[in-house]
């Protein structure tokens, strides 16, 4: 299974904030869609990094209230890792894996496309996992 694959069944909505808006303005973009993560872009809709609720949480130690009105590129995980909509489940794994990332961007031609979490990769990997089992338990059957 593709990423495109994900993406067909969750749909490709992604919150986003732009580059120069204020820390306070992504946490209101993060509370009301109950979200634990936006990707940050420019006005042409490029991705130039992400924003989570730690990476807010670990600026608040250093900066407390100020952070609220220091813009969010201060603050964002710069250039983050990314992957096209031809990844497979298995990539995307071993990316987050590997790097210790809980959202991946989707990028198709340079342009945000999607988002993919591991909430994503661990449903259709059980999804996955129970057809096999369904599959070897209908062939010992019949």
């Amino acid at each position: 299974m593709s990423v495109k694959n994900i993406l067909n069944e969750k749909g490709n909505l992604v919150y986003t904030v732009l580059i120069d808006q204020k820390i306070n303005d992504a946490i209101e973009v993060l509370n009301s869609h109950n979200i634990g993560v936006v990707v940050v872009v420019d006005k042409d809709n490029r991705i130039k990094g992400i924003l989570s609720e730690r990476d807010i949480i670990r600026k608040m130690e250093d900066h407390s209230a100020s952070i609220y009105v220091a813009p969010v590129k201060s603050c964002m995980t710069a250039d983050p890792l990314t992957c096209t909509k031809d990844a497979t489940i298995d990539e995307v794994m071993n990316i987050m894996t590997k790097y210790k990332i809980r959202h991946l961007p989707v990028i198709e031609e340079n342009r945000l496309a999607g988002l993919i979490s591991i909430g994503d990769i661990v449903k259709r990997k059980i999804e996955i996992t129970e057809q096999e089992a369904s599959a070897l338990r209908d062939y010992i059957a019949g």
